[in-house]
């Protein structure tokens, strides 16, 4: 199963998703990310932060949802914070969609202390939401079944 995580820039929570995604993910399991509009770099915090928690980072750089026009992904989950007035992105294709709103670390303002709590906390909250995600009985699950349970991980 591929997943999709999507936020504007590609450099901060899709690629936060993405890497533990793929750090808690069994075999068959698989996390990409993509932003509607790629920063074409990812925050140094954002590395700092997964290395920091043992995650590992090779491969991980921001690019566009057109990276994956020959491999659609199954699934597809926008990260962006829509209480924040963000425009969320598009994805366009038959994937399964989700939307697990988070707030931006980087947008974070305070001293280095605080900033790096709030990209610990996020990446957190992002452990425990792709763990639930991967606790979940797909091999029971009608598609329907399936939006309402990644809509309810989205609400943790």
């Amino acid at each position: 199963m591929r997943i999709l995580f999507m936020c504007t820039a590609n450099s901060c929570r899709s690629i936060l998703s993405e890497a533990m995604f793929n750090h808690l993910a069994p075999p068959g399991f698989e996390a990409v990310s993509a932003g509607s509009f790629p920063k074409g770099q990812v925050l140094p915090r954002s590395l700092s932060t997964l290395q920091q928690a043992g995650i590992a980072i090779d491969g991980l750089h921001s690019k566009g949802n057109d990276a994956f026009e020959g491999n659609p992904p199954d699934i597809v989950i926008t990260v962006c914070d829509k209480a924040a007035g963000e425009a969320c992105p598009v994805y366009f294709g038959p994937a399964l969609k989700a939307h697990w709103g988070l707030e931006d670390p980087s947008e974070v303002a305070g001293d280095e202390a605080s900033v790096n709590a709030a990209f610990r906390a996020t990446l957190t909250h992002i452990g425990q939401r792709c763990q639930a995600f991967l606790d979940l009985p797909f091999e029971n699950l009608s598609r329907d079944e399936l939006k309402t349970a990644l809509d309810r991980i989205g609400a943790l």
